[in-house]
């Protein structure tokens, strides 16, 4: 059996990864991994998580399973989060996963049970994991322009017309905010025109925001799922707590359906149930656990908050320091994007043969397509890449 299996196509980024490990460079950037860093290249344990540990440590009295579908503490107070009062109780059905990689999985399992033959629209670029997954269960995906590579804002001209041809029953996966991998988001104004279009077409949106809090804030970065919470019948929302809470290793993530028609909400909950024991059986509880205690205890919201608000102006900074450095360095504004676009990527819009030259001359390490993580950097290193970027001609 197992010699007529064949290789799989290697994770790039896991290569550059490696690649990274390898150099024996002093002075080498990562900018490929896509986790946040701080100023000194480490990835902490949030203060409010780190006491959340604690006190988890001296009250818990078992480590048996939950139910099946996580539990519905976490399931509330991160709709809660992500939803506010956009959706009531008794619409939303959750189940706790593996990760946002896990919700995005199970997401796309509960679409091919209801609708076998839905088409799965894609932005063009999306996160290289969607269509990877998306293809191994053999469903039907086609892409929609995003991102315009000429202005490296997005194309939402583009954006509406491909949209325009989408089937009754189709599904529209949608980035919530801090679009990976090119940092650019549409704004308030586009979020509206694009649930009135979905309401139009009679299409389900399917929302991955695993940045939240990372771009314009915890509430401005949730406008565009409200939006489609209140506008349209059903939507799928696949939420990751890897990034705003540091809890990578944990993988602790959340699938929710929302409904307008409280009557399935039982039957969405059963499923997401089932579908959770076909999988992995009971989900893990030690990261949701400490997310729901940040989440519903004053004092460590009050501290998640102030160092949440602390990293997403940090890369904020990031962002306008390199945008300056480099029209600084060429006279002109076409880097001003870098300060525009939010979260923790960009694409830059360099070549394959550009980012490998920047890679073998300076040691910048990013994705082939230019994506770069903007929170490997520092102040130190900003001077470094600037100088690459212009060096290689970008």
């Amino acid at each position: 059996m197992l010699e007529n299996l064949t290789a799989q196509p290697a994770d790039k980024i896991l290569q550059l990864m490696q690649m990274f490990r390898e150099d024996p460079r002093s002075d080498k950037i990562d900018l490929g991994v896509g986790v946040y860093k701080n100023a000194e290249g480490q990835t902490p344990v949030m203060r409010a998580v780190k006491a959340a540990e604690r006190q988890l440590w001296e009250v818990e009295t078992t480590k048996s399973y939950t139910g099946l579908a996580g539990d519905p503490g976490f399931h509330a107070a991160m709709a809660d989060l992500v939803l506010g009062k956009t959706a009531d109780a008794g619409q939303i059905a959750a189940a706790a996963t593996p990760g946002g990689t896990g919700a995005i999985r199970q997401g796309l399992e509960l679409i091919r049970m209801a609708a076998p033959d839905a088409t799965i629209w894609l932005s063009a670029p999306t996160w290289p994991n969607h269509p990877s997954i998306i293809k191994y269960l053999g469903m039907n995906m086609v892409e929609y322009r995003y991102f315009d590579a000429e202005t490296r804002a997005v194309d939402f001209n583009g954006m509406l017309t491909d949209l325009s041809n989408v089937k009754p029953g189709d599904v529209v996966l949608l980035h919530g905010c801090c679009h990976n991998p090119t940092g650019a988001n549409m704004n308030a104004a586009q979020w509206q025109e694009i649930a009135a279009l979905l309401l139009a077409k009679q299409a389900v949106p399917f929302v991955d925001i695993a940045y939240q809090g990372f771009g314009d804030g915890l509430e401005a970065d949730a406008y565009g799922v409200r939006r489609l919470a209140k506008t349209l019948p059903e939507m799928l929302i696949a939420a990751s707590c890897s990034k705003n809470f540091g809890v990578y290793r944990e993988r602790t993530g959340l699938l929710m359906t929302v409904t307008q028609d409280v009557g399935k909400t039982a039957l969405n909950q059963g499923t997401l149930a089932f579908l959770n024991r076909q999988n992995y059986s009971f989900p893990p509880d030690h990261g949701a656990r400490l997310v729901t205690m940040v989440l519903t205890d004053d004092a460590l919201r009050a501290d998640w908050l102030s160092e949440l608000e602390d990293v997403r102006l940090g890369m904020l900074k990031l962002r306008q320091q390199l945008s300056d450095a480099l029209r600084k360095r060429t006279g002109s504004d076409r880097f001003g994007f870098l300060a525009d676009h939010r979260g923790m990527f960009s694409r830059l819009g360099a070549s394959e043969a550009q980012v490998q030259a920047m890679r073998e001359s300076h040691g910048i390490y990013m994705v082939s397509d230019s994506r770069m993580n903007i929170a490997g950097l520092n102040e130190a290193s900003i001077p470094i890449l600037a100088d690459a970027i212009v060096s290689a001609g970008v």
